[in-house]
C-alpha cells in the first residue's frame, strides 16, 4: 500500500460510509474487503468478504478474496478448500494459483506447488515472484531443483526463530473467564487438571500425568481461548505452536523444530503444549506425495510417545476446524486418546459469553437471554463481533453528539441483525463427512448436534 497512514484510515472511513448507504453494494463492500487485507486487517476484511459473498456467491474475486484473508491469519485449511474450488473454473485469476502454489508449498506439495505457480505466471506475468519462485527452486525457467546447494528441499515456510529459547506464556486467564463450554471443562478437568491437582491418587492406579486432547469443530467456537484457559487454570506453562513455528524449508529442520518445543515443554513441567490448527502439522500420511510431510509426522508421533524423552507433566492439546485431515494414528490411547468436538455456544452459553464481552462496558436495560435467544448458531467471536458492532455504533453517536451513551439491548439487536453466523459453512461440509466417512463413529457428535442421529 503506497498509502499513507492518515490517506489509508480517510479511504476507510469513506469506503464505510459508502458501505452503510448502500449495503447491497458487493462491489463497493469488495474494494473494503480489498482495502481492509492491504492494510493487514484480516480478520475485518474476512467479515466483509463473507457479507459480500451472501449477497454474490459465484463471484470469483470475492472467493480469492476471502481465501487471501484467510491465509493472511493462518487459516490454511480455510483458504485451502476455498481456492481448490477456484482454480478448477475455467475464468479463475492468476493470483488464485499462485496462493494455491503457496499453501500446497506449505503442506509439502512442492511438485504440485511448481506446476500451479507455472499455470498462473502463464496467464498473467505481472504475478511473478521472484522469491517465491527461488523457493521452489524454479531458476529462469528451469525445472524445479529438489537438490539445493547439496541440500534437500522440503516443504516451504518461514524459518522459525529458535524455539528452545521460547519462554512459556503464563495466562492470566481461566476457566472462569470461558463462558458455558461445561462438557469440555470437565473432560479437561478429568485428563489434565486433577491428575495434578491429585498426583497420588493417580499414582495409584498407574496414570501418569500427561497425555493428548484434540478438541475440533467450527472457528471461533473458543478452542484456542479454552487451551490458555486449562493452563491458567493449573498455573502451567503455555506454548502455543503454529504451522510456522515448525515448518523449514531443508530436511530435516522441521523434525528437529518439533523435538525443541517438546523438549522445552518438558523442562518447564507443568506445561501445555497446545497445536494450534494440528491437520496442518499432522496430515494424513496417505494425502502426502512428499516424502518430507510424512517424516514430520512420524517425529510428531514419536514425540507425543516420549520416545526419547518422558511426556510425564506435559499436557497436549491441539485445535483442528478439519479431523478428517488428521492422520488416523494421532487418535490412538497415549496420543489424542480424547477427541472433543466443541459445538457453538448454546442459549446460556452465549450469554455467558455476552455478559463477558459486556463486562466493563457502560451498558442499560440489556437482558443477555433474551439477546443469546436471537444468535442461534453463532460462535463466540460471531458474538465478539456483535458487541463490537454495537460499541462502534455508539462511538460513532458519541462523536457527533459529543456524549457518551450507554450500550442498549436495541443497539445489540440491531448488530445481530446485521451479521449472520459464520458456523453454518463448517457445518456445510462436516455434515458429509459425518455422513459418509465417519469410521468408528468418531463424528458422531456432528449428527447429534445437527440432529440426524
Amino acid at each position: 500500500m503506497s498509502l499513507s497512514e492518515s490517506g489509508g484510515s480517510d479511504a476507510l472511513d469513506a469506503l464505510r460510509d459508502a458501505v452503510r448507504l448502500a449495503p447491497g453494494n458487493v462491489a463497493l463492500r469488495q474494494s473494503l474487503a480489498d482495502l481492509l487485507l492491504g492494510f493487514g486487517r484480516a480478520l475485518e476484511a474476512e467479515k466483509e468478504y463473507r457479507e459480500a459473498l451472501q449477497m454474490a456467491p459465484e463471484r470469483m474475486g470475492l472467493k480469492v478474496g476471502l481465501a487471501r484473508a484467510f491465509f493472511a491469519q493462518g487459516k490454511n485449511s480455510h483458504a485451502l478448500a476455498l481456492v481448490e474450488s477456484v482454480v478448477q473454473l475455467v475464468d479463475a485469476p492468476a493470483r488464485a494459483f499462485v496462493l494455491y502454489a503457496r499453501l500446497l508449498a506449505g503442506i509439502g506439495e512442492i511438485e504440485q506447488a511448481v506446476l500451479q505457480y507455472r499455470r498462473g505466471v502463464e496467464r498473467e506475468p505481472a504475478v511473478a515472484d521472484a522469491e517465491f519462485a527461488e523457493v521452489l527452486g524454479i531458476h529462469g525457467g528451469e525445472e524445479m531443483a529438489e537438490v539445493v546447494e547439496g541440500r534437500v528441499r522440503a516443504p516451504w515456510g518461514e524459518v522459525p526463530d529458535d524455539p528452545a529459547d521460547v519462554e512459556p506464556e503464563r495466562p492470566k486467564i481461566s476457566f472462569k473467564d470461558v463462558g458455558g463450554m461445561d462438557a469440555m471443562k470437565e473432560e479437561i478437568r478429568l485428563k489434565i487438571i486433577h491428575p495434578i491437582a491429585h498426583p497420588e491418587l493417580y499414582k495409584a492406579y498407574g496414570k501418569t500425568v500427561g497425555g493428548g486432547i484434540l478438541m475440533y469443530g467450527p472457528p471461533g467456537c473458543g478452542k484456542t481461548h479454552l487451551a490458555r484457559a486449562t493452563a491458567g487454570e493449573i498455573s502451567a506453562g503455555f506454548i502455543s505452536v503454529g504451522i510456522n513455528d515448525v515448518l523449514d524449508m531443508w530436511i530435516g529442520n522441521s523434525e528437529g523444530n518439533l523435538h525443541e518445543l517438546f523438549d522445552g515443554a518438558r523442562r518447564n513441567r507443568p506445561c501445555v503444549l497446545f497445536f494450534d490448527e494440528a491437520d496442518a502439522l499432522g496430515a494424513s500420511r496417505s494425502d502426502l506425495r512428499h516424502h518430507a510431510g510424512r517424516q514430520l509426522i512420524n517425529q510428531f508421533l514419536a514425540e507425543m510417545d516420549g520416545v526419547s524423552a518422558s511426556n510425564e507433566g506435559v499436557l497436549i492439546l491441539a485445535a483442528t476446524n478439519a479431523p478428517w485431515h488428521l492422520d488416523a494414528a494421532f487418535r490412538r490411547p497415549g496420543r489424542f486418546d480424547r477427541i472433543l468436538f466443541v459445538p457453538p455456544p448454546d442459549a446460556p452459553a452465549r450469554a455467558a459469553i455476552l455478559r463477558l464481552q459486556l463486562a466493563g462496558k457502560p451498558t442499560e436495560s440489556v437482558d443477555c437471554d433474551e439477546l443469546a435467544k436471537r444468535c442461534d448458531a453463532f460462535s463466540g467471536a460471531d458474538l465478539g463481533a456483535v458487541v463490537e458492532v454495537a460499541v462502534e455504533s455508539k462511538l460513532r453517536e458519541a462523536m457527533k453528539t459529543g456524549m457518551a451513551k450507554p450500550i442498549t439491548q436495541k443497539d445489540l439487536l440491531a448488530a445481530v441483525a446485521a451479521r449472520k453466523p459464520t458456523t453454518r459453512e463448517w457445518f456445510a461440509t462436516a455434515r458429509n463427512y459425518a455422513l459418509y466417512s465417519n469410521q468408528g463413529g468418531i463424528y458422531d457428535d456432528i449428527l447429534v448436534h445437527l440432529k440426524l442421529k
